[in-house]
């Protein structure tokens, strides 16, 4: 299945993306299981974790029915990493174009990280999947709002940084398409049943959104 397809898939069931920062290697598949298990789909091992294309090319054989990639992806030379690791996903906490590009070269999916209104048409340009809204501290449910209102109605904005599951309602009523969930979801050291319940919790709360 390629990336686009998964990524269409994720977003219909549960449009949230694990960021599993300080993920070890040998965790890897209990951790992605855990998820994968509680319908997580969407999986990002920022490349400040250790030894991460490890992990990514770990999760990416054992979860193929999931969209595996890399998140703080800052060169065009790390997406050819992850893409040569298996992973099908990038993630930035900035807008490069070039990022862009070579993702989009290889077939993958890409997340740039946008604050501003510049940002996020320029991102679009260079054929961005859907934009990371970074850090939604910095960026409050009436900002998204105000972008939702002159971005193209498809486009696919994800708020991360911040984001708890009491406050994810009030993002999506303003625009927000899913989300990026961090230590609120996992920390270094996390053991699978923590991150399971984590997910449920996180999963029930989108759900909720749905509904209201």
């Amino acid at each position: 299945m390629n990336a686009a397809t998964k990524f269409t898939a994720a977003l219909g069931h549960c449009p949230l993306v694990a960021i599993l920062r300080g993920l070890e290697p040998q965790e890897s598949r209990s951790i992605g299981d855990a998820l994968v298990q509680a319908g997580w789909k969407l999986i990002e091992v920022p490349l400040n974790s250790p030894r991460p294309m490890e992990s990514i090319a770990t999760l990416a054989a054992a979860f193929p029915q999931a969209l595996v990639g890399a998140g703080t992806v800052l060169t065009p030379e790390q997406v050819r990493e992850v893409h040569a690791a298996g992973g099908q996903l990038i993630v930035s906490p900035n807008f490069n174009g070039e990022v862009v590009r070579e993702a989009v070269r290889l077939g993958m999916v890409c997340l740039p990280g946008v604050l501003t209104a510049s940002e996020a048409f320029a991102a679009l340009d260079a054929g961005a999947s859907g934009l990371k809204l970074f850090p939604a501290e910095m960026i409050p449910p009436g900002a998204v709002k105000a972008l939702r209102a002159v971005l193209p109605p498809a486009t696919l904005l994800l708020p991360v940084g911040g984001i708890s599951t009491t406050n994810m309602s009030v993002y999506r009523s303003a625009g927000a398409d899913g989300f990026g969930i961090g230590s609120a979801l996992y920390k270094p050291g996390a053991k699978a049943d923590e991150v399971s319940r984590n997910a449920a919790d996180f999963l029930a709360a989108w759900a909720g959104t749905m509904r209201a």
